[in-house]
């Protein structure tokens, strides 16, 4: 596990613990998974990817720990068109998402001019952004 990876693990274990929750050895081993994930696993995949951390690993935990993160705003609940929910660390830079609507990956980008086209839009209508998300379902194009 990265140096990276060991701080996010430890600061979601912070949040558990201050909620009352015991940081297990089973535990340990979803925090990790979510720490080093890049991408934006369901739970089904963190599950699998705890279980090879640790085989121990129940999905209810798996259930139990993500509800527990996400009410603590320390992950991000997407539930993009048509896929199961899927998760991703709260402390990331604002994004933007592109969804393969075949495969299904999800795709973090960000964009300087879309932003500014979004803020320029809400301005003009009298209205400041207090939050959003852009979400574009996408199929690559065949050549």
């Amino acid at each position: 596990m990265s140096n990276g990876a060991t701080i996010i693990r430890e600061g979601l274990e912070q949040i558990l613990r201050s909620e009352g929750i015991r940081i297990t050895q089973q535990r340990v081993a979803i925090l990790s998974a979510l720490a080093e994930s890049e991408d934006h696993p369901n739970v089904e995949e963190l599950h699998e990817r705890a279980r090879k951390l640790n085989p121990n690993v129940s999905l209810a935990t798996v259930y139990r720990t993500v509800a527990v993160l996400e009410e603590q705003k320390a992950i991000i609940r997407n539930e993009f068109e048509g896929a199961s929910a899927r998760y991703e660390l709260a402390s990331k830079e604002h994004h933007d998402h592109l969804i393969d609507v075949e495969s299904g990956d999800v795709i973090e980008f960000y964009s300087e001019e879309i932003e500014a086209i979004q803020e320029r839009i809400a301005k003009e209508m009298g209205y400041d952004i207090v939050s959003h998300r852009l979400e574009l379902y996408v199929r690559k194009r065949k050549n």
